[in-house]
């Protein structure tokens, strides 16, 4: 492969931003696939104090045609100009609901939540007892990459349709440098990024309303757009054979604007790191 196909985890944080592999050179009607499983410790939900571990498959696949598919992204690169990627983008929001991210497949039912004008007591601190889940959704938009050398690239992607509204919009911007060699079978990329993200967007995710405020607790907030969070990354490669590798990464954000003054936000940094098993195929 002449540039980095960097795994994508499917983390549970929300504020993870979309993952698009480099490009990928290959012969007609083939694919580059790699599948495997993972360990994943992230914060309950963007700005929460505890973390929780999760095993999580691992996939990326990338076609001949440019579709890839990478952990929760999905899209088509289009350019044949080597130093531009660009195309559209798919993205699973996973649901969020008291317990944090992840959650199950929305039901019809939404009787737990009690129009009864009274605070419930949050138990363990938990601030999103009594706030309104937030559905899965899926988010699309495009991805636009530039190299500014083989090893360093500028990433950017804009995605639509986040929070129970559908009209959240965040835009994710970065820089990477891809595939740095230790050795003979370790490689290590960095990055570092901003996510700026509309009203819409920071409202569902960091706001409060009036009726969420009398279930839980939390005062009333409205969040507008800006800056939300700023991050910054190392994933290490460790090819333990020319088919299986050890990928593992450590990423740390820290919230940003309105987003960072919520009353739901009980620490604006927050770690992930992850380490998984993958096999390529």
């Amino acid at each position: 492969m002449n540039k980095l196909l960097a795994l994508a985890l499917a983390v549970v944080s929300s504020g993870a931003s979309a993952q698009t592999p480099a490009t990928n050179p290959m012969p007609d009607g083939s694919r580059d696939m790699y599948v495997g499983l993972g360990v994943v410790s992230a914060p309950r939900y963007e700005g929460a104090r505890h973390s929780e571990r999760k095993a999580l498959p691992v996939l990326q696949v990338q076609w001949s045609n440019g579709v890839f598919v990478s952990g929760m992204s999905a899209g088509m690169h289009l350019g044949r100009d080597p130093r531009f990627e660009y195309g559209p983008l798919v993205q699973l929001q996973r649901r969020r609901d008291e317990d944090g991210a992840g959650g199950g497949i929305d039901g019809v039912s939404s009787a737990r939540y009690s129009m009864v004008a009274l605070p419930q007591v949050q138990q363990g601190g938990n601030r999103l007892v009594g706030m309104e889940p937030i559905s899965t959704r899926l988010l699309g938009g495009a991805f636009l990459n530039y190299y500014l050398t083989p090893d360093w690239r500028l990433t950017s992607s804009l995605l639509y349709g986040a929070g129970n509204g559908r009209d959240g919009a965040r835009l994710d911007l970065g820089v990477q440098r891809l595939a740095m060699q230790l050795g003979a079978h370790h490689r290590v990329s960095l990055t570092a990024g901003l996510s700026v993200a509309n009203g819409a967007y920071n409202n569902a995710f960091f706001g409060v309303g009036t009726l969420d405020s009398l279930r839980s607790g939390n005062p009333v907030y409205r969040a507008g757009g800006g800056l939300k969070d700023g991050h910054l990354g190392v994933r290490w490669n460790w090819a333990l054979s020319p088919s299986w590798m050890l990928t593992s990464q450590v990423q740390v954000s820290r919230l940003a604007g309105d987003a960072r003054l919520s009353p739901l936000v009980e620490r604006p940094t927050n770690l992930t790191v992850s380490t998984a098993i993958a096999y390529r195929f």
